[in-house]
């Protein structure tokens, strides 16, 4: 890997096209590199992941708003979008696809300096390669270029320190992962980048507070801007530039400041795209750094006879984690029983009382209304607090894969003084926890997702299309659409009519 240092330069400056970062990023697009058979094997696996979220969201509300804005856009050849027939144009392909993934908080996650969910880039390349006719093999080289930006950009770039959404990485690497895919010349891939970014960058309100179906929307959006970007930097339109570094750049204005530097490591000239293999999937529809201690609360209920002897409980944690989904967030409205699913997603109270209470997490029952509103539930939800602990805070940093951690040390303090204490890093579905997900659990994850939703026989043939990925022809990209039950759809909601 290659460290640039990237910093806001002034106007007067010598700063020449071939330092930007949005150059360096278009030069590891085009780089022809082989893709390693681990990050081809890990592409498919997200593929079907991705599938499975959207089978278990697909009839949502706005799943379904999304899907009928892309329906008033027909389009030849065009894009799928999942779960119907018919091809649509690729930009609302892209969007509806994307928040059918988006909507449960149920894909992948990269955790670093910043935060992210690198498979809201799947969406946006797959709608593309559909409807200008790319092959499987095509794909999987953008989707590896694709996560390698953004995940590089994460490892770099805190956003949230200066309360800008995570997508504002998102929007750069879809860009960057269609100029591979497509082959586009680094001119091209360089002012999409610039103009993705430009057009992606947004406060994080829309994960703060009483939290919004926004939340599912916001990265599909960044990729229907990627994919607008693309098609206006293929007709010879420019972009903002330098877009990190000028002085009324992103880094000047929206993040640290005409001081502040960022290293920002990217691989080199014929060094494989492998960051996807640092990523990593959920078991549980919750906000990622609700996986470990879900796990955590699963294992601590054994220890536990009575819940209504439980005086508190204290997670100790990261920072992150503290300030984002615990009581460090100040947010009152993540003890609310009648706050909104995307709310209570992001409330590590409410999910440690429930996943203790429960001992399993469902993507449905585990957010019902019923379950939240439960007195005994809200009575241990009440009990519940965070810390920040400095030494969780230092592994969730981590630069080093073994020791990088996201989970927490739970104190439960009974009425009778007794104190139980357990504590879990990563959660079993890490790849260093207990039960680490591979090909066979995607797959089972997809089964149970799909169940009732998807015909048996249609399950089995988009595994078969998705395992077969990179032998897909060119125009063959269609394979990957999952159709849905009529029966199921005809139970989406009834929603108002908009513009189109």
């Amino acid at each position: 890997m290659i460290n640039h240092l990237v910093r806001t330069r002034r106007s007067s400056e010598d700063f020449p096209q071939r330092e930007h970062l949005a150059q360096k990023i278009a030069e590891i697009a085009v780089d022809p590199v082989e893709v390693p058979a681990d990050t081809e094997e890990m592409v498919i696996n997200r593929v079907i992941d991705n599938a499975a979220v959207s089978a278990a969201s697909v009839i949502r509300r706005p799943v379904t708003s999304a899907r009928r804005q892309a329906q008033a856009h027909p389009v030849a050849p065009g894009a799928t979008v999942f779960g119907i027939d018919g091809t649509y144009s690729p930009e609302w392909a892209a969007w509806a696809n994307g928040v059918a993934v988006r909507e449960l908080d149920f894909h992948d996650t990269f955790l670093a300096a910043e935060y992210s969910h690198p498979g809201d880039n799947i969406p946006a390349l797959v709608a593309v390669g559909q409807h200008v006719g790319a092959g499987g093999a095509d794909l999987i080289r953008g989707l590896a270029t694709a996560y390698e930006v953004q995940i590089d950009l994460v490892r770099g770039m805190c956003l949230h320190e200066h309360k800008i959404d995570h997508v504002a990485h998102l929007g750069p690497s879809v860009a960057a992962g269609l100029g591979t895919m497509l082959g586009l010349d680094e001119e091209t891939i360089y002012q999409a980048v610039g103009q993705a970014l430009h057009l992606t960058t947004a406060t994080r309100q829309s994960r703060k507070g009483l939290i919004s179906s926004w939340k599912a929307y916001a990265p599909a959006h960044a990729g229907k801007i990627a994919v607008e970007a693309v098609d206006r930097a293929m007709r010879g339109e420019g972009a903002p530039a330098p877009i990190w570094e000028g002085e009324d750049g992103v880094i000047a204005w929206l993040l640290g400041g005409p001081d502040a530097e960022y290293t920002i490591a990217l691989p080199g000239q014929g060094e494989p795209k492998r960051a996807i293999l640092d990523s990593y999937t959920k078991e549980h529809s919750a906000e990622y750094q609700s996986q470990a201690p879900i796990d955590l609360a699963r294992r601590m209920r054994e220890k536990i006879a009575d819940f209504d002897a439980i005086e508190s409980i204290v997670l100790h944690t990261s920072h992150h984690t503290h300030v984002v989904i615990g009581t460090g967030s100040g947010d009152p409205q993540k003890f609310d029983p009648s706050a909104s699913r995307e709310t209570l997603d992001h409330s590590v109270m409410y999910i440690f009382a429930v996943a203790l209470q429960d001992g399993t997490w469902d993507h449905e029952a585990s957010y019902a209304p019923e379950r939240a509103n439960r007195p005994d539930t809200i009575d241990l939800w009440r009990k519940i607090s965070t810390v920040e602990d400095p030494e969780w805070t230092r592994r969730y940093h981590s630069a080093d894969p073994n020791e990088k951690a996201f989970g927490a040390k739970a104190v439960i303090t009974l009425l009778d003084g007794e104190v139980i204490t357990d504590e879990l890093a990563v959660a079993d579905a890490h790849p260093l926890g207990a039960r680490p997900f591979g090909r066979e659990q995607y797959v089972a994850k997809f089964r149970a997702m799909a169940e009732g939703v998807v015909e048996p026989a249609e399950q089995d043939r988009f595994l078969s299309a998705a395992a077969q990925l990179a032998s897909i022809p060119a125009g063959g990209l269609a394979a990957l659409n999952t159709r849905v039950r009529p029966v199921v759809l005809d139970k989406a909601p009834q929603t108002p009519k908009g513009l189109f």
